[in-house]
């Protein structure tokens, strides 16, 4: 556990996350820190959302209206996300975080990162994943690879937050390697690297697969303020017809590589039609 100079003192915070790991063995208390915050977060999330779905004002803001999902269904992606959760994802994050800490990952060292190298590191741990994603999800909607495994996870052509992580196995795994890519990278080329911006990283992942899920265009979302923003009006498309928006964070890839033209033409298809609705209220 070491500062810079012997002299410094952790913050409150830092004391905290110190006394998680005294006497402790490091990867089953830093597995579970990550597991935890996994699950609080994920479902955390999907709160909101759900609320939504029982608030009648708000289901202007749904993007496919008059597609509620059924508790049925609900129970269903609920019960098979549990278990992604306990038997897929928690043995990789078991083997992610010794395979890192090999690689120089700083885990009981302080002081912490500055927000501002986070920021830079979980910049580029967004870019990696979303081209990965791209790729791969491109690659999943190919033949064998969508029937055997990328169907599951279409099943809900009018998604809900919890759907997020709603796929088959070897699609977890496959999927996965883009989230746990970019902490690799930027380890092995530079060995400097807090457990804590991963931590960060997974956080802000896991929020913004939920939301790209939800269903709804709300007018504070973020694609609204950052316009390569992908978003749930982005992805939402792309599960209402199984086609166009592979990315999962931004627009970019999508833009470049021409695999949003038919999403560009139904979203200017229906500003059309609404504009054509509120001249008739008007008149």
């Amino acid at each position: 556990m070491t500062g810079v100079g012997s002299e410094y003192q952790p913050n409150d915070i830092e004391s905290f996350w110190l006394s998680l790991f005294e006497g402790r063995n490091h990867a089953i208390v830093l597995a579970m820190i990550t597991f935890i915050s996994h699950q609080c977060i994920y479902y955390g999330r999907y709160v909101p959302f759900w609320i939504a779905e029982h608030i009648p004002s708000l289901q202007k803001y749904k993007l496919q209206e008059g597609k509620p999902v059924s508790n049925e269904v609900r129970w269903k992606c609920l019960k098979s996300v549990l278990i992604q959760n306990h038997f897929i994802q928690l043995p990789m994050i078991m083997a992610f975080h010794p395979t890192v800490s090999a690689l120089g990952m700083k885990i009981t060292e302080v002081p912490f990162p500055s927000l501002l190298q986070m920021a830079v590191q979980i910049s580029f741990f967004f870019v990696v994943e979303d081209f990965y994603h791209y790729w791969m999800h491109r690659l999943l909607h190919y033949g064998i690879f969508y029937k055997f495994i990328h169907k599951q996870h279409h099943e809900f052509t009018a998604p809900c937050g919890l759907a997020a992580e709603y796929a088959h196995p070897l699609e977890t795994l496959i999927l996965a390697m883009g989230t746990f890519g970019g902490p690799l990278i930027w380890i092995g080329f530079t060995g400097d690297m807090h457990v804590i911006t991963v931590l960060a990283w997974m956080s802000c992942r896991l929020l913004q697969a939920v939301d790209a899920h939800s269903g709804y265009d709300f007018p504070w979302s973020l694609r609204h303020w950052v316009p390569f923003w992908g978003g749930a009006e982005h992805h939402d498309y792309h599960h209402q017809f199984f086609v166009n928006c592979y990315s999962s964070s931004f627009r970019i890839w999508d833009h470049l590589f021409g695999t949003d033209n038919k999403y560009k033409a139904y979203r200017k298809q229906q500003a059309m039609k609404k504009a054509k609705l509120e001249g008739k209220k008007v008149n």
